[in-house]
């Protein structure tokens, strides 16, 4: 069953429910409405004069189902792409016009299912009934949907409350519609003493499950692809893919797998014993081309029921199949038939074997007329019968005479066969000798023909290893020469890398004896700086403490001051003027010595950072 009859039975009530007159015909206003909505929920533009301009050369009145399907049909369902529409909200727009019309309850009793189931059960009832119209569904699919809502609810189908139902002529016939199944649903006979919210999953889980292609759903732990860690997520297995949830009300989904002919289910068979870390125990593995799902399910039942669901999603998707219950709907329907076959094959039996019941009482009868016929036949036989007995006894009389005769020839003629039996005899004794001295000469014959041809067989096996053996000698001595080849040159190899590694160590030997002279010398030439840097050190304090002893001794002296007494050995020293060439000669003097101590101080510096990189082993070998 393909996209555009599941969509003609939806529209089918959407059309039969604005024909309010019931005459098959529906006004042009009403079926522009119902193309606006149609072309709305099934996400495809929509041309409002199309209408008017298909039915352009008809009259004003209303346009029968006939008439408005070649416009569907070119307009509409022609432009519908799958997978880009809720298929849900086009069932939903085809309830709402057809339930105002047909579908009135009593709102106050307490067995009236609500109006979510009951467009769930207007849904079924539209994927399982039978693909003409009216619609209506057999009894055997009534009862299969039935089944499934009572194993959906966890009770057990009673069938003899079904029994006056579906015995009745008009439901063996013609099947039963959707309102009398609603009506039927509504009286309680199947929903008696079951709480409503039992009845609504039940009715929800049937219909994921029919209509939503939901082969399996239910909660599993999966391992993480980065962080390895398992978490509970709800599962919903469809036959194109496996999606995953946070919770069973599918509202945050985390994840999609495709499923196609690439993917396979896998099941450890050590870890159906022994736990992982983790303590999972039933766990089986979901590989595909890119990745490999690990899951685990809450006990083994679980697992093969999750397994073999997940296999019959890949076994639909490789042989090009969407949907399980479209598959079985058509097994069912094709069961029906051939149970209808057989059912008209035993009528024409059974019409066949009363025409040769009627055939054998006409023959009886005449059965009869022909045992009236032989009776009389009888009496004129015996008749004849004691004539031919007359008769009988005269040539038995003659015969007697003759058999005597016969016998005296008879033991004459034996004599003579038993003197043919004795030559037949050694005859026979001859020609067996003779065939087995045939069967030994040809037996002979036969080994003396093996013999020759296993000599002929030898001979050509030989021929054929003394030449085999010659190849291989060939090749033998071509792998001598190649090895003779291969020697000679790896001693050619091996004296001119000895001769390169002599000129290596040597190159070696001397960069050694450089670096000990480098190494000689740093060692002197740190001693030197330190000895220097020691020196100028005492340096830098002579001359320091002669620098305050001359900025003392050159401080003027003003008028009225006192000299200031300086000991017996400063009493006789004067202190030279500026304009002494002395003087000049020590300033210029000093100022040298404190531009001389800065270049050592710089210099200092310089050799200890020498001296750090050298220690370090930075120094630049030349």
């Amino acid at each position: 069953m393909d996209l555009r009859s599941e969509l003609l039975k939806s529209i089918w009530y959407g059309f039969t429910a604005l024909d309010l007159e019931k005459s098959g015909k529906v006004s042009k206003s009403q079926l522009k409405v119902l193309s606006h909505n149609l072309c709305t929920v099934l996400s495809i533009p929509h041309d409002p004069v199309a209408l008017e301009e298909h039915f352009r050369d008809d009259d004003d009145g209303p346009v029968s189902s006939q008439g408005y399907m070649p416009y569907l049909n070119k307009y509409i369902l022609d432009k519908v792409v799958e997978d880009s529409f809720e298929k849900e909200h086009v069932d939903e727009l085809c309830w709402t016009l057809t339930a105002k019309k047909n579908y009135q309850t009593d709102k106050t009793s307490s067995t009236v299912l609500p109006e979510k189931d009951a467009f769930r059960l207007w849904c079924l009832f539209n994927f399982l009934s039978e693909d003409k119209y009216p619609l209506v569904m057999v009894p055997d699919e009534v009862e299969y949907l039935l089944k499934k809502v009572c194993m959906g609810m966890s009770i057990e189908f009673n069938c003899v409350e079904m029994e006056d139902f579906f015995s009745q002529d008009s439901v063996q016939q013609s099947g039963i519609t959707v309102w009398v199944f609603l009506e039927m649903m509504n009286s309680g006979k199947i929903t008696r003493a079951i709480d409503k919210s039992i009845v609504s999953m039940a009715i929800e889980e049937v219909y994921r499950e029919i209509v939503g292609d939901v082969l399996k759903e239910g909660y599993l732990w999966k391992k993480g692809q980065l962080r390895r860690n398992w978490k509970e997520r709800w599962f919903t297995l469809r036959p194109s893919n496996l999606s995953y949830y946070t919770g069973e009300d599918r509202k945050d989904c985390q994840g999609n797998i495709a499923l196609d002919g690439n993917c396979c289910v896998e099941i450890s068979l050590v870890k159906q014993v022994l736990p992982d870390r983790d303590g999972k125990r039933c766990m089986f593995c979901l590989k595909t081309l890119s990745k490999t799902y690990e899951m685990s399910a809450s006990d083994t039942k679980q697992r093969q029921e999750w397994t073999t669901a997940i296999q019959t999603a890949i076994r639909l998707h490789v042989e090009g199949k969407k949907s399980l219950h479209k598959d079985l709907k058509l097994k069912r329907r094709e069961q029906r038939e051939q149970r209808e076959k057989r059912r008209q094959s035993k009528e024409e039996e059974l019409h066949r074997l009363r025409a040769l019941q009627e055939e054998r009482e006409r023959k009886l009868a005449e059965l009869e007329l022909l045992k009236e016929a032989q009776k009389q036949a009888q009496a004129l036989l015996e008749q004849d019968e004691m004539r031919r007995r007359q008769q009988h006894e005269q040539l038995q009389r003659a015969l007697e005479v003759q058999l005597k005769e016969a016998e005296e020839a008879r033991v004459s003629m034996q004599a003579e066969m038993a003197v043919k039996e004795e030559e037949a005899e050694r005859q026979r004794k001859r020609i067996q000798e003779l065939e087995e001295m045939q069967k030994r000469l040809e037996e002979a014959l036969q080994l003396e023909i093996k013999a020759r041809m296993d000599e002929e067989a030898f001979r050509y096996a030989q021929a054929g290893l003394l030449s085999e053996e010659e190849e291989k000698m060939k090749a033998l001595m071509a792998l001598q020469e190649e090895q003779e080849e291969y020697i000679l040159k790896t001693q050619r190899e091996k004296q001119e890398l000895k001769q390169e590694m002599e000129v290596k160590s040597r190159s070696l030997d001397e960069a050694q004896r450089q670096l000990e002279e480098v190494r000689a010398n740093r060692h002197r030439v740190d001693q030197d700086v330190v000895a220097a840097q020691r020196k100028l050190r005492q340096a830098s304090t002579n001359v320091k403490h002669w620098n305050v002893q001359m900025n003392r001794l050159m401080r003027p002296i003003g008028p009225g001051e006192k000299r200031p007494s300086l000991g017996s050995s400063f009493s006789s020293f004067q202190i030279p003027t500026q304009r002494d060439p002395g003087l000049r000669l020590r300033r210029r003097s000093g100022s040298e010595d404190q531009d001389e101590e800065s270049k050592e101080n710089v210099d200092n510096r310089d050799l200890e950072k020498r001296h750090s990189h050298a220690s370090n082993g930075d120094m630049d070998i030349p």
